[in-house]
């Protein structure tokens, strides 16, 4: 037995992650059941439909402001790092940006 066979392999800071073997896009339909379609841009079919079916597997019956949502939605997204593919949601919200005031806005509430 040697030393080094034994010892898990740490990837080198050096290495670029290998490019990813698919996309899945989790949308949320709505507040009726289903509530979430996989969809899918690119990647090996057998693959992604395996992927589809965990995934709505977690999330068939949850809306997302259901506590089970969270810890299943980070399984998730555990799950396609594990299987090395991109994942976006999509819950039919738009991103929280940053407000920033305009100079006309500050120059308002400085009068």
């Amino acid at each position: 037995m040697t030393p080094a066979a034994d010892e898990p392999t740490v990837p080198e800071e050096s290495e670029e992650p290998p490019p990813p073997v698919g996309h899945i896009r989790v949308v949320y339909l709505g507040p009726v059941a289903p509530h979430w379609e996989v969809q899918s841009d690119f990647g090996d079919p057998v693959l992604i439909e395996e992927f589809r079916q965990r995934t709505l597997a977690r999330l068939v019956l949850l809306p997302p402001h259901d506590p089970q949502y969270r810890r299943n939605r980070e399984r998730v997204v555990r799950d396609a790092e594990r299987e090395n593919i991109t994942l976006e949601w999509d819950l039919g919200t738009p991103e929280e940006e940053p407000v920033v005031p305009t100079v006309a806005e500050v120059a308002v509430v400085a009068d």
